[in-house]
C-alpha cells in the first residue's frame, strides 16, 4: 500500500494555483464577507450609525460655531476622535463577534475543509473591516463640510482618511485575538468592555485635556490614544508629540494582538486535528 502511494505520488505532478487565481480568490471572500456583513442590519447599521449619532449630538447639535479645542474648530476636531471610535468598531466587532460566532458554529473546520488559502478568511474580515471605516468617516466628512462649517483642503482630507483607515488594522488584529478567545454567545460583551472603556479613557468622547490627571496619563499607553493623536494632528488639534512615537506603539500593539490571535489559533488547532 505503502509503494502504490508513493509511486501516484511520484507520477503525478504538483498542482500548483497561479497568482491570479489566489488573488480571484482572495477577491472573492472579501467581497462576500462585505456583502455577509452589509447585509446583516445589526452590523451595518450599528457600525456606521453609532459614530454618525454621537457627531451630531455632539458635533452640530450641542456645539457651538465658536467653540475649539487647542485652537482647532469643535466640529473638525470631533470627526478625528469620532473617526477614531468609529474606526474601533468596525474593526473590533467586524472580526472578533464574527470569529468568535464562525468558530462556534464550526465553520473554520468548513473553511480548512476547502481548497482556499486559510490567510484568505482573516484577510477577508481585515479588508471589510476597512471599508465599514472608510464609510464611517467619510459619512462624518459629510456632516462636518455639509453641517458643522468644516473646512479641510483635498490632502488634509485624503491624509486623514488614509491614516483612519489604516489604523483600523490595529483594532482588526485586537478583535482576531479576542475572537480566539471569546465565545459566540460572549463576544459581544466581552468587546464592549473593551471598545467603550478605550474609547472614553483615549479622549475619544471627551478632549483629553477635560479628563481626570490620571485618565491623562493613562491614555498614552492606550492604543486609540495615538490613533487620535495622529488624525488630530492633521486638523491642527493635537498634542505636540512626535508621530513616530504613535505609529511605533501601534505597530507594536499590533503585534502583540497578532502573536495572542496565533496563541488562540493553535489552541483551536490542537484541539480539532491534535
Amino acid at each position: 500500500m505503502a509503494t502504490a502511494a508513493t509511486t501516484i505520488d511520484s507520477i503525478t505532478p504538483a498542482l500548483a494555483r497561479p497568482f491570479g487565481r489566489t488573488l480571484t480568490i482572495y477577491a472573492k471572500e472579501a467581497k462576500f464577507e462585505f456583502l455577509t456583513r452589509l447585509r446583516l442590519r445589526a452590523f451595518s447599521l450599528s457600525t456606521i450609525g453609532f459614530p454618525v449619532m454621537f457627531y451630531i449630538l455632539f458635533g452640530l447639535v450641542l456645539n457651538s460655531k465658536e467653540a475649539a479645542v487647542n485652537g482647532t474648530h469643535f466640529a473638525t476636531y470631533l470627526i478625528a476622535t469620532f473617526g477614531t471610535f468609529g474606526v474601533m468598531g468596525a474593526s473590533l466587532f467586524g472580526t472578533a463577534a464574527g470569529l468568535a460566532t464562525e468558530r462556534g458554529l464550526g465553520w473554520l473546520q468548513v473553511k480548512r475543509a476547502s481548497p482556499m488559502p486559510p490567510f484568505a478568511y482573516f484577510a477577508a474580515k481585515v479588508v471589510m473591516s476597512m471599508i465599514f471605516s472608510a464609510a464611517v468617516v467619510l459619512s462624518l466628512f459629510a456632516l462636518g463640510v455639509t453641517f458643522g462649517g468644516v473646512h479641510l483642503t483635498a490632502m488634509q482630507t485624503m491624509k486623514l482618511l488614509g491614516i483612519l483607515v489604516l489604523g483600523s488594522l490595529p483594532f482588526c488584529a485586537m478583535g482576531l485575538a479576542i475572537g480566539y478567545f471569546a465565545g459566540p454567545t460572549s463576544a459581544a460583551s466581552i468587546i464592549q468592555l473593551f471598545y467603550l472603556p478605550l474609547s472614553v479613557c483615549s479622549g475619544l468622547w471627551v478632549p483629553l485635556m477635560l479628563l481626570p490627571k490620571v485618565l491623562q496619563e493613562l491614555a498614552h499607553f492606550l492604543p486609540p490614544y495615538h490613533l487620535a493623536q495622529l488624525a488630530l494632528g492633521v486638523v491642527g488639534g493635537g498634542q505636540p508629540e512626535s508621530s513616530w512615537t504613535h505609529w511605533v506603539i501601534l505597530i507594536g500593539f499590533t503585534l502583540i494582538s497578532l502573536g495572542v490571535a496565533r496563541v488562540g489559533f493553535q489552541r483551536d488547532e490542537g484541539k480539532t486535528y491534535g
